[in-house]
């Protein structure tokens, strides 16, 4: 695969490129987070709940605050 240094260089590519040629089966999905964080929150947790978090994070492979974020996420698009 190339290096695509800019979000432009990456359509560019995805739009002229022959993805057939390559072997994509070792890539996994990826959420992206478009909308901006301007909100803050605090909170305290005990230390057992703050590690498991971050466990299950580091098992999914992203960083622990986001892993908050979309369960926090989802506990609000369930009550919609």
């Amino acid at each position: 695969m190339p290096v695509l240094m800019t979000d432009e260089e990456a359509e560019r590519f995805v739009d002229t490129a022959d993805l057939s040629e390559y072997d994509l089966s070792g890539f996994k999905p990826m959420r992206f987070e478009f909308e901006p964080k301007a909100a803050r929150v605090n909170m305290r947790l005990p230390q057992p709940l703050l590690d498991a978090v971050k466990e299950q994070a580091k098992r999914r492979g992203i960083p622990y605050q986001r892993f908050i974020r979309e369960a926090l996420e989802r506990a609000t698009a369930a009550g919609r």
